[in-house]
């Protein structure tokens, strides 16, 4: 806000002037309490300053401005010009529950309505007086003070209008969410014996509400009333009345962009209505008023409601579909993400319950890579030119290289043969004598190239997404173990599946993202891999699945991929599949599985349901 005082800097003599102008000052500096303490009835000035801020959802920023003749404070009402600066389309975040989408006004700032970058900018005319309290001068308290239109009781409102009318789709074009009226269960703070007879109500459509987790809800709720659940008109039907006899139980309804299938559910999708309310805001009318009781509110501006069309997800439901099966298929903790290569969008991105209770995994999780990590050691050292993409190598049951021995899963040895074939099945002591000749820098510079260790924003991906970590190492035994994915490297699911399709995508580090048309950014722009590594890697990689360690999903054309079991302390390694066919790229990770096998036919289950991407529906 920005405030013009008139009619106080011109006068003489003792009249209230520099008191105005102080409490001018504190609002000019958003301390409402200050100004408050400034007045004649501080407690409920503030409470309306509190109030009004508030409900215009802005602090402000003021400025006294110039005066106007000689108009005395202490005998006459000065005027006060207050201009709201609420700031531009998509400035700050949408209030569900106070637009309806189709309401309409004036642009009184002049910008174009409903467009990103529209100001948007109200003024209020209050009047202002001056008088003694004792001996000091005080600022005469009335709501008026803000706008000579404001009644007691009354208050200034902004709201932005959205177009809720607007869906999420997945790529074909089917509804993915949607705006939808539903029932908040709330629970009132002091009514925690409740929690038992709500959760036996509420737990046969959410399985995951007890009664010990709304007793816990509603411990960090504190004295405010604890939402439980939202719940759709199917669901809250059979069960309104009874909910609604449970004491201190309330069910107000409201809307909310929902799944359109509840049981659809996904890492992916959680940052979705952050990108929809994103898309809205952009094309966001708003209305500012004075909201008076008991009469029609006074319009101080407004701009209407811009249309958006329906965003179109990267996300594809039937593959969505076929990786959750997949997962649960598994009694471990398991994920799967798929990405497009040629776009970087994400296609599905899947974890079954014993993985839940550790979180999102799938896009955040930090684990050891394995032997999938070989991808990168590989590339690093045929770019660096340590070893040819037909040198022969040797590949001991076991070798001590730079102080630390690495041995041969079940300690098995195949002599000197090709580096593509130390690769396809492999080979662990071959890649811990190619390392011991790269550069400290090599293996996380090369990685960077894939996408591993960058962080990428893009709406709708949310923000604690992680790709992976990969130290700078000298030579000595923790090379040795970076090399082979071990030792400090980790990754997620979401970070393996990045680097592959990354290297499907020419060797061109891909941007993920899950909204078509919002591809986003990263904190690195690393040069893509040589195109002569790339066509070795994808060889390499096809053999892998041919003749060496995932001959398990040979029966999918066209894969290449990389196996990896990565050892976790004293408990079972988990196992990794990583890998690419046509313009899907994927990466599974079975934890403690103890062996890469369960990954690789999960995989080859997936990309046999799957098949290939759709193109997308345009919105």
């Amino acid at each position: 806000m920005a405030l013009t005082g008139t009619g106080c800097a011109a006068l003489t003599g003792d009249t209230g002037t520099d008191e105005l102008q102080q409490f001018l000052a504190a609002l000019s500096s958003g301390d409402l309490a200050g100004a408050a303490a400034l007045t004649t009835d501080p407690a409920a000035a503030q409470e309306t300053l509190e109030a009004n801020v508030l409900a215009m959802g802005f602090t402000p920023t003021l400025s006294a401005g110039t005066p106007d003749g000689d108009r005395r404070p202490d005998r006459d009402p000065v005027t006060v010009e207050i201009t709201w600066d609420m700031g531009t389309a998509g400035d700050d975040e949408a209030d569900n529950d106070e637009a309806d989408g189709d309401e309409a006004g004036s642009d009184p700032a002049g910008g174009t309505p409903g467009t990103e970058g529209a100001a948007r900018i109200v003024t209020t005319t209050g009047e202002a007086r001056t008088t003694r309290v004792g001996e000091d001068w005080k600022v005469e308290w009335a709501p008026t003070i803000l706008d000579t239109r404001l009644e007691p009781g009354g208050t200034l409102a902004f709201s932005e209008i959205l177009d809720y009318d607007t869906s999420v789709l997945d790529r074909t074009g089917e509804p993915l969410l949607q705006w939808t009226p539903v029932t908040a269960v709330t629970l009132a703070p002091g009514a925690v014996e409740s929690a038992d007879a709500v959760a036996a109500l509420v737990n046969p459509v959410v399985q995951t509400i007890t009664g010990q987790t709304i007793r816990e809800g509603m411990t960090e709720a504190g004295d405010q009333p604890y939402q439980i659940v939202a719940l759709r008109p199917s669901d809250i039907d059979p069960i309104r009345e009874q909910l609604a006899a449970v004491p201190g139980v309330s069910l107000p309804e409201q809307g909310q962009l929902i799944r359109t299938d509840r049981d659809l559910d996904s890492p992916a999708l959680t940052g979705l209505p952050d990108a929809w309310t994103e898309a809205l805001q952009e094309e966001g009318g708003w209305t500012a008023e004075i909201v008076n009781p008991d009469a029609e509110p006074i319009e101080l501006g407004s701009a209407p409601v811009g249309q958006v069309d329906d965003l179109v997800s990267t996300l594809q439901i039937s593959m969505q579909r076929a990786a959750q099966q997949a997962v649960d298929s598994s009694a471990l903790g398991a994920s799967i993400v798929a990405i497009q290569p040629s776009t970087g969008g994400i296609l599905a991105v899947a974890q079954n319950s014993a993985a839940d209770r550790q979180g999102p995994v799938s896009m955040q999780g930090r684990f050891p890579p394995g032997s999938t990590f070989k991808i990168v050691t590989t590339a690093a050292a045929l770019e660096a030119g340590v070893v040819g993409p037909d040198e022969v190598v040797p590949c001991p049951a076991s070798v001590t290289v730079s102080g630390r021995t690495i041995p041969n899963d079940d300690d098995f040895e195949l002599g000197p043969v090709p580096l593509e074939t130390a690769f396809a099945r492999s080979c662990n002591t071959s890649q811990a004598v190619i390392s011991d000749r790269l550069t400290p820098e090599a293996m996380k510079d090369t990685a960077a190239k894939f996408g591993l260790g960058v962080g990428f924003f893009a709406p709708g991906l949310g923000a604690d997404t992680f790709t992976g970590s990969v130290p700078v190492t000298e030579q000595g035994p923790a090379r040795v173990e970076a090399a082979i994915g071990q030792g400090e490297v980790l990754a997620s699911p979401f970070g393996m599946a990045v680097m592959t399709a990354s290297l499907a995508n020419g060797g061109r580090m891909i941007l993920p993202h899950v909204v078509d048309g919002m591809t986003g950014d990263a904190n690195d722009a690393p040069e893509p891999l040589d195109p002569g590594v790339v066509d070795t890697l994808r060889r390499y990689m096809e053999q892998t699945v041919r003749s060496g360690t995932a001959t398990a999903a040979n029966s999918i054309p066209g894969l290449g991929g990389k196996t990896g079991t990565a050892e976790v302390g004293t408990g079972p390694a988990h196992g990794w599949f990583v890998g690419s066919t046509g313009d899907i790229a994927l990466a599974v990770l079975i934890e403690g599985a103890d062996s890469s096998g369960p990954a690789v036919s999960m995989a080859a289950g997936f990309l046999g349901a799957a098949g290939q991407p759709a193109p997308l529906a345009r919105g």
